[in-house]
């Protein structure tokens, strides 16, 4: 049996091209479900960018073949469709493209101003301590031995630092994205069967953008990361557009049996192996660069169960002044402190590597100043006129995927 979850105008979108100002005109209230999901995905990746933790164990990239950066990149996808979906239309698409290469531009800025702080931190605690150790971490030897190239392909993205490099392909996806969106919009199945293709072709074939001067790929092949890109962009523009993700049992049964098994063979001997029955990696192996089938269809099956489980889904539904609420919305800013900060604690593990109270010490720390950066630049947001939190069409969020509907469907 197959129930449907939701149409278009569920969502209470207001479109801000189309809506008159008016003060007695009520917004609606931004729904915080994706807002929780992107803290937790931020949360997550500070604490397994502090590797050797005791905490690092309980993470979700212990429960499945994906991780949280899979997480990050399907609410990317969500997230541009809400922002920008509606406005590619005659007219508007230029603006809009516009918009979308601003941010990767400032994503790219935001990216090498990190990169040449984390830098500075491990070049300063090596001269202090006298641990010239330390210079040959992260990928900052290259630029010790080789320093005139390696500053190039910093600056060109062909030279990234460990535990540094998700801005890049986020940036990239961004710079794709008005292409995305556009085919999205007009042939949905024909543009995602050619993000299909494309992920396998870079997969099978191993192209990603080189790294230099340093031989190999960029961590993040963002040529197979725009698949799972666009499927979180397909999914929210079908929505909006009166589309229903239909719960279906059997597909619910599917995703949990996936899910369940993924997490026994995390677990198992089972786990490690580079791939299986002579396939290529990408559809027999958990590599993470090219974005393999089993971690592909792991981050897929929990989403799907996200959907299908209002139970699930409601427990991600809090006030829009809920701590974890206020960190999603200002995810850039804590998510750049965030990686200074978990390169902080990585050189004080190094230092001294301490114990549990002291991990957890570490970690709260750290976890503790991204709450306060974000609540900063909520209170900010407050200072002018009314004193009030200005709200705008684009700091609504609707539920991902047509989440809204499925307590309604199951009531």
């Amino acid at each position: 049996m197959t129930t449907p979850v939701l149409s278009d105008r569920d969502l209470r979108v207001p479109d801000r091209d189309s809506r008159v100002p008016d003060r007695n005109v009520r917004i609606p209230e931004r729904d915080t479900r994706i807002d929780v999901m992107r803290a937790l995905a931020l949360l997550t990746i500070f604490i397994d960018h502090v590797p050797g933790t005791a905490f690092e164990t309980l993470t979700y990239k212990n429960f499945g073949f994906s991780d949280a950066a899979e997480a990050f990149v399907l609410i990317s996808g969500i997230s541009v469709a809400l922002a920008y979906g509606t406005k590619f239309r005659p007219g508007g698409r230029l603006l809009a493209t516009l918009k979308m290469w601003r941010r990767a531009g400032m994503l790219y800025v935001a990216h090498i101003v990190t990169t040449m702080v984390v830098i500075a931190l491990f070049c300063t605690v090596a001269v202090f301590t006298k641990r010239p150790d330390l210079l040959k971490l992260i990928n900052i030897e290259p630029l010790m031995r080789n320093t005139p190239e390696v500053l190039v392909g910093i600056v060109t993205l062909g030279h990234q630092l460990g535990y540094n490099n998700i801005l890049p392909v986020y940036a990239a996806l961004l710079l794709m994205a008005p292409a995305f969106v556009l085919l999205i919009s007009y042939r949905p199945v024909a543009a995602l069967v050619a993000s299909a293709v494309l992920w396998l072709v870079a997969g099978i074939w191993q192209i990603a953008p080189p790294n230099y001067p340093e031989p190999g790929f960029w961590f993040l092949n963002p040529l197979s990361w725009q698949f799972l890109f666009n499927i979180g962009v397909a999914a929210m523009l079908h929505v909006r557009r009166g589309g229903v993700i239909p719960v279906n049992r059997w597909l619910v049964g599917a995703a949990v049996a996936y899910v369940v098994t993924a997490l026994v063979w995390v677990h198992s001997p089972l786990w490690g192996q580079i791939t299986w029955f002579k396939l290529p990696v990408v559809i027999g192996g958990f590599d993470k660069t090219f974005l393999s089938l089993p971690r592909l269809l792991h981050i897929l099956a929990v989403s799907y169960l996200f959907v299908a489980l209002p139970a699930l889904s409601n427990l991600f539904r809090t006030s829009p002044d809920h701590p974890l609420a206020i960190l999603g919305k200002r995810s850039l800013p804590v998510f750049i402190a965030g990686t200074v900060i978990a390169m902080v604690a990585q050189v004080m593990k190094l230092i001294n590597p301490g114990g549990l109270a002291y991990d957890g010490l570490l970690l709260s720390a750290g976890i503790a100043m991204q709450f306060a950066l974000a609540f900063y630049l909520e209170w900010l947001s407050t200072i002018g006129g009314s004193g009030k939190v200005r709200t705008t069409p684009k700091d609504i969020m609707p539920v991902s995927l047509g989440i809204s509907a499925v307590a309604r469907a199951n009531r």
